[in-house]
């Protein structure tokens, strides 16, 4: 696997792609795959982790000989419980994935690293993707020599992960001196279609031509336009390249593999192909589009594999809708005898939710040199908060949560203006306060600076909303376990990692119906999904579906606490999803 993310390792993990490449390799092992990762260093890992230096290797980039290293390190395998030390563990009582122990690739150079031991950089807006597409074109080329020397041990199949590894899928279609990597069969996976790392061809240092000034002059005009953007003629896609170059292409759940065949329609709140649904088209017609499910890493997962597999064994025919039925229904009764019992959250556990905010805030202030506005608003507001679990009267007995970056994939609907109300977040709080006078909601996330100016100043003028603008791995947890509403107000989520932790934990979900949210949450039975034909039905059917789950948390507490149970109870196993990835994904 070729991958920019990896969350088995500290420092390595942005978005979703991360949990995959953590979780995916331990889950395929148990099925006889043994997968090795190919990512860069971004100048910390291997020093980090003690990786063994193996050699280098020499590319021709641009007009340039460069030179990157390579590191080899055992790949660290994660439990429900966290990381498996194995130097410490009696290996004989392990399970199968350690046995097939995998490794971790490192690639070493300067062009690599960013600022403060970033995976991306953030670019000028003028010149999207800039540094990083130079970094991941230079990597991939450095991968392709690897294997060609022999440095990274024999493969039976490459499987790529997102725009950052498409152009080694065309430097394995077109480049001659890398020709032996045609004879392995090339798995694209799409975690997210929206970012496409879309450069120039020509005419700037960040482009096809300035990276490979001699490849460039080979190709036809038939390769050209495999990798050319369809929207902008005059740049390359790399994400293209991994859709038009590669065997098959994998999307992380099988609604969004339907709705990227669309195109999409963006002013009307539908995000589909983006641009390359014509490519994607072509390849579902030849049969070469698959959707699979990310997985859950649960507590429960041994017996529950055990249960998923009687049930498939008796229903391998039901179609994709029936098979979600049977898992969330069917095999509840058998999992529920092994998941934990939901209860209602006390206010005790509010309040260390209250506290872990609190040391997140601080732990952020203690890493800047100047206090941010919007730290001094959550932390003030939480130390009210804290007062207030004090007295009985006004203690917070409701609690809202949501985490995630701060994109307009994730909060779209939240900016949309509500008549002369505001925003549609403001009416939510609205509404939060009118249903539950002593519910908070609290938001973790960080990313674009404009939405979290935004929410910064709705957090000023509402005592019911505290804005967390970071992320803490430790604060996320604690959101998910003590929670009892999750919002996940998405415009498009190819298959979404939030709502499955806060299911795991017993909570219930708001969530947009579209892609993988589609595929995990069933609607009134264990969350709620909202649908709308343009943005702003979007943004009234989420306020609708708001009043509904507040309606029920305060006339029927007990069905409630039902609809969180089976929220808990059902799971999305990576067992079940390495034996997809066998079936649909390696067999020839």
């Amino acid at each position: 696997m070729i991958a920019a993310e990896n969350d088995a390792i500290k420092g390595a993990k942005v978005g979703g792609m991360a949990d995959v490449i953590r979780d995916l390799p331990p889950a395929l092992a148990k099925v006889d795959v043994c997968v090795d990762v190919a990512m860069p260093n971004y100048g910390f890992i291997a020093k980090d982790n003690n990786a063994e230096f193996i050699a280098k290797v020499v590319v021709k980039f641009g007009a340039n000989l460069e030179t990157i290293e390579v590191y080899k390190m055992p790949a660290p395998f994660v439990t429900a419980t966290g990381l498996l030390d194995k130097s410490t563990q009696d290996t004989s009582s392990q399970d199968k994935s350690i046995e097939l122990s995998s490794s971790v690739y490192l690639f070493e150079h300067h062009l690599f690293n960013s600022p403060d031991n970033q995976v991306y950089t953030e670019g000028a807006p003028d010149r999207p993707f800039a540094e990083d597409a130079t970094k991941f074109a230079l990597f991939n080329l450095a991968v392709a020599q690897a294997y060609i020397d022999a440095v990274i041990a024999p493969v039976d199949i490459l499987h790529m992960h997102d725009w950052h590894a498409g152009m080694l899928v065309m430097l394995r279609a077109f480049a001659s001196e890398y020709a032996a990597l045609k004879a392995l069969p090339c798995v694209f996976s799409i975690h997210n279609l929206a970012l496409q790392g879309i450069r120039p061809i020509r005419e700037d240092v960040s482009s096809f031509t300035a990276w490979f000034p001699e490849l460039t002059m080979k190709l036809t005009q038939a390769q050209k336009t495999q990798i050319s953007d369809p929207r902008y003629p005059h740049c390359i896609n790399p994400m293209k390249m991994g859709i038009e170059l590669s065997d098959k292409v994998h999307l992380v759940s099988p609604t969004y593999a339907n709705e990227v065949l669309m195109a999409s329609d963006h002013q009307n709140g539908f995000f589909g192909g983006e641009g390359l649904e014509g490519s994607l088209l072509d390849k579902h017609y030849r049969g070469d589009v698959v959707g699979i499910l990310n997985g859950c890493i649960y507590e429960t997962q041994a017996t529950h594999d055990q249960v998923t597999n009687e049930t498939q064994a008796t229903n391998n025919q039901v179609t994709h809708d029936q098979v979600r039925k049977v898992s969330q229904v069917s095999t509840v009764s058998k999992v529920s005898k092994v998941a934990k019992s939901v209860k209602p959250v006390s206010s005790k556990q509010i309040s260390q939710v209250f506290e872990h905010s609190q040391q997140a805030v601080i732990k952020w202030l203690g890493k800047s040199e100047y206090v941010k506005a919007v730290d001094q608003i959550a932390l003030t507001r939480l130390q009210m908060l804290m007062v207030k679990q004090s007295k009985p009267s006004v203690v917070c007995d409701f609690l809202m949560t949501s985490v995630g970056r701060l994109t307009d994939q994730k909060v779209l609907l939240l900016r949309q203006a509500n008549n002369n109300s505001g925003s549609i977040l403001q009416s939510v709080l609205q509404r939060l306060k009118q249903a539950k006078p002593k519910a908070i909601f609290i938001l973790l996330g960080s990313g674009d600076k404009q939405i979290a100016a935004e929410f910064q100043k709705v957090a000023a003028n509402n005592d019911n909303f505290v804005f967390l603008n970071g992320y803490d791995d430790s604060l996320s947890t604690s959101l998910y376990q003590y929670g009892e509403l999750f919002m996940m107000p998405s415009s498009f989520e190819p298959c979404g990692i939030s709502q499955l932790l806060a299911m795991k934990h017993g909570q219930v979900c708001i969530a947009h119906g579209v892609g993988g949210l589609r595929d995990t949450i069933a609607d009134k039975h264990n969350g709620w999904l909202f649908e709308g034909n343009n943005l702003q039905h979007q943004a009234q059917q989420l306020l609708l579906v708001l009043e509904q789950a507040l309606t029920m948390h305060n006339d029927n507490p007990d069905e409630y606490l039902a609809m969180r149970q089976s929220a808990s109870d059902v799971r999305f196993t990576w067992h079940k999803v390495a034996q997809e990835y066998l079936e649909k994904l390696y067999s020839s």
